[in-house]
């Protein structure tokens, strides 16, 4: 992100309110390509947070649950202590911290499992496409089941980040669909959704074994605001639209 380019046009829009969705989340290959995840994720909000603070501009920001280890028997709030297994949550660590240093009324949304109606392009889709694809084409399906987090549906966090953005609120936030589940409870619950009767192995992470470290505790939860609707309702809805989608 040149920082010389964002300022301009940070300069020419003029904007009253920007979103950085931007990120590196190619957790495994973060391990190898670390100064390209710090680039974009540490950097590339801290050019951001520079041009907004200039120009007097609001700055939301989305980071992740990967922030914190996973230790904690219970969900993570706000005023918990981060520490990040990974080079992908460090760099993720290191944007929050630049953004909120340098643009004193931006807002940090940690939010945790995110999927939508278009997944991400370096994963190869999200994780409930993965599955439901895999499972049609008769893959086997072995998912960790020991990595706890709130499986949350991006349309539900794209509305109450553009209400928690027009409000009063600075600082850090923790946004998440209410519930924790397991990837492999998702997994099952997204072939249920489509009836598709594929069945999922649980295995552990060290099973698994990816390349990077995961917190095996990623639930959030807030201390500043309520919870989204539970994560199973906003599943049912990527399910329903997915169906609309593909029937045209």
């Amino acid at each position: 992100m040149d920082p010389v380019a964002v300022d301009a046009l940070l300069s020419g829009l003029r904007p009253a309110l920007v979103f950085n969705c931007a990120a590196y989340n190619a957790v495994d290959r973060a391990e190898t390509e670390r100064d390209l995840a710090f680039a974009v994720n540490a950097e590339g909000p801290a050019n951001l947070a520079r041009a907004c603070a200039r120009h007097r501009i609001r700055l939301v920001h989305f980071s992740t649950n990967f922030v914190f280890d996973g230790m904690l028997d219970r969900p993570y709030v706000e005023l918990d202590e981060p520490a990040p297994l990974g080079a992908y949550g460090a760099s993720k660590l290191e944007g929050e911290q630049w953004v909120l240093d340098l643009q004193p009324h931006s807002l940090v949304i940690r939010t945790s499992a995110l999927y939508g109606d278009r997944g991400s392009a370096i994963k190869g889709g999200s994780f409930p496409d993965r599955i439901l694809s895999r499972a049609v084409s008769g893959e086997s399906l072995r998912v960790v089941a020991d990595q706890k987090v709130n499986p949350t549906y991006a349309s539900d966090l794209a509305a109450v980040a553009l209400e928690l953005a027009e409000s009063d609120l600075e600082g850090l936030v923790h946004v998440v669909a209410a519930g924790c589940a397991g990837w492999d409870e998702l997994a099952r619950a997204v072939l249920a959704e489509f009836d598709v009767p594929a069945a999922v192995e649980a295995v552990s992470s060290a099973e698994l074994g990816a390349p990077a470290p995961r917190p095996l505790n990623g639930c959030l939860a807030s201390a500043r605001v309520a919870p989204m609707r539970h994560w199973r309702e906003g599943l049912h809805d990527w399910a329903v639209r997915r169906a609309a989608q593909h029937r045209l």
